[in-house]
């Protein structure tokens, strides 16, 4: 029998913010996907995944789960002996979910209850991604649960506050000019160092000030707009948080992509943002045209997820 396939996520808005009670907007991304697997004849990729499969049951075994959400580990420890790895193309370290799609697939299989993510309620979304949060611990020293969550669903999910998430539907493409896609900044992002950065901002009293009064304002207002389909006013507070990223974020925006994400705010032909928390990886562009966009981006390898 065939295990199902994680897709990885992409976090439209709400990078960092959600640590501190804003909203985030995330979509499942297809492109990039991961499944559980049994090999024999090991690969040296196939080995270190099975290794590291190995180090995790370890910790899953020491995890004190709720009944509703229990893993049966002994079963996933003697798959582990019997080959098991996890086949992937998501790129680690490029804010798509890599973890995240390894995690849904370990809770999906080796869960006691089994769920319909179709017909899982608000309430049980919540202790879902509080359980998840602490199963991909593991990976990033502290999670939110949020990616696995959304691996896991293969839905759009709302993120309302820190507590509180849900199902939602995003506006259907459209073969319009606009696109949101992303771009390759060529070098792996680490998640660790960049939110102990964000952490240390923090303690700066005007830093906080700024993030709560303006910066969670903008991402709340892009996604408000983008849900309901109105692009001007959307346009407007993406530039807006695009500027705030550029002054604040500073440190999380690859070296390579400065001048770029300068010259789409200064030309408006397009506007950049985090993808995840950055200082590598993927950064998302949007644009109302994207062919514009894409000649005076040219050199960087960029991939369209979604038209308007």
């Amino acid at each position: 029998m065939t295990n199902p396939l994680f897709y990885a996520k992409i976090l439209l808005f709400g990078e960092y913010g959600i640590i501190e009670d804003s909203q985030g907007l995330t979509l499942p991304y297809s492109f990039y996907k991961g499944t559980l697997k049994f090999s024999e004849n090991q690969s040296d990729f196939e080995k270190k995944s099975n290794e590291s499969l190995s180090k995790y049951a370890q910790y899953l075994s020491e995890l004190n789960l709720p009944e509703a959400f229990k893993i049966n580990v002994e079963a996933f420890k003697k798959d582990i002996e019997k080959g098991l790895f996890f086949d992937s193309n998501i790129p680690q370290g490029y804010g798509v979910g890599s973890s995240g799609a390894l995690v849904a697939a370990i809770f999906e299989k080796y869960s006691f209850i089994k769920y319909n993510p179709e017909e899982i309620s608000k309430n049980q979304l919540k202790d879902l991604k509080k359980v998840f949060g602490e199963l991909e611990s593991y990976f990033h020293g502290k999670s939110s649960g949020i990616d696995p969550l959304i691996c896991y669903m293969n839905l759009p999910i709302l993120i309302e506050n820190k507590e509180s998430v849900d199902k939602v539907s995003i506006p259907k493409e459209e073969a319009g000019k606009g696109a949101i896609f992303l771009i390759d900044s060529g070098s792996v992002g680490e998640t660790g160092p960049m939110v102990q950065i964000f952490f240390e901002k923090l303690k700066n009293e005007g830093f906080r000030k700024t993030l709560k009064e303006e910066f969670i304002k903008y991402n709340n207002a892009c996604i408000d707009t983008f849900l309901n389909k109105e692009m001007t006013p959307f346009f407007k507070h993406l530039k807006d948080l695009s500027k705030w990223a550029y002054v604040h974020f500073k440190p999380m925006i690859p070296t390579n992509l400065y001048n770029a994400w300068k010259k789409g705010l200064d030309t408006n032909a397009y506007y950049l943002k985090l993808c995840g928390s950055g200082g590598g990886g993927y950064i998302l562009g949007f644009a109302k045209d994207y062919e514009k966009a894409d000649k005076m981006l040219e050199g960087f390898n960029k991939e369209v997820i979604y038209r308007f």
